[in-house]
């Protein structure tokens, strides 16, 4: 994130660099060394994950718009979460390149949106570039939709997963029952050290 690069001295922000050019990363974004068709985590952030979702009207309509960008794009949606400050999305795509266009379309227009509702027009960024996870596996796959329904908690937004509505979850609930999902958490954990580095 950029507000970790702040923080940096001048010399490790030159060492990055380096390593990022050596890597063929963009210097200051999220790289995307997987482009190909597969199931993704993507997950994005408000800018300097301040809270501008705070809102529960703005994460349900966040939640509408999300949905829909992905559907346009053709993706097979496994699970999503919308919390105050970024959300996840779980799905299959055909290409990153799809995703990228998608999510840059629906960040502009709720940054556009969201700054003239709040009076800051021109003064504050809304959303970070999106960061991806390539889904390895079907035990990965597993991890992911159960670290995507624990988000809220993990974050300390609720105690029981049950109570975020912001989520995919109630539909699991709703079509396979409280039993399904507490077999797959059991079976498929995701690691304490899930999300390490980009969810925190």
């Amino acid at each position: 994130m950029p507000y970790e690069y702040r923080k940096l001295s001048p010399e490790e922000r030159q060492e990055l660099l380096r390593i990022r050019r050596e890597r063929g990363y963009p210097l200051h974004a999220p790289p995307h060394p997987y482009r190909d068709a597969g199931y993704y985590l993507i997950t994005a952030a408000n800018f300097e994950h301040v809270p501008i979702m705070g809102l529960s009207e703005r994460r349900t309509e966040f939640e509408l718009l999300l949905l829909s960008a992905m559907k346009g794009i053709k993706a097979d949606i496994v699970c999503w979460v919308i919390l105050p400050n970024h959300y996840h999305v779980l799905g299959g795509i055909e290409s990153l390149d799809s995703i990228s266009a998608a999510l840059k379309q629906l960040h502009g227009v709720t940054s556009r949106e969201w700054n003239l509702i709040d009076g800051q027009t021109g003064k504050r960024r809304v959303w970070y570039k999106f960061a991806d996870q390539l889904i390895r596996d079907e035990k990965h796959l597993q991890q992911a939709f159960n670290y995507v329904h624990y988000n809220p908690v993990k974050h300390g937004f609720v105690t029981d997963v049950y109570d975020w509505p912001w989520s995919s979850l109630s539909l699991y609930f709703e079509t396979q029952g409280r039993d399904w999902l507490r077999a797959r958490w059991k079976s498929m954990p995701p690691p304490l050290d899930f999300g390490k580095g980009w969810d925190e």
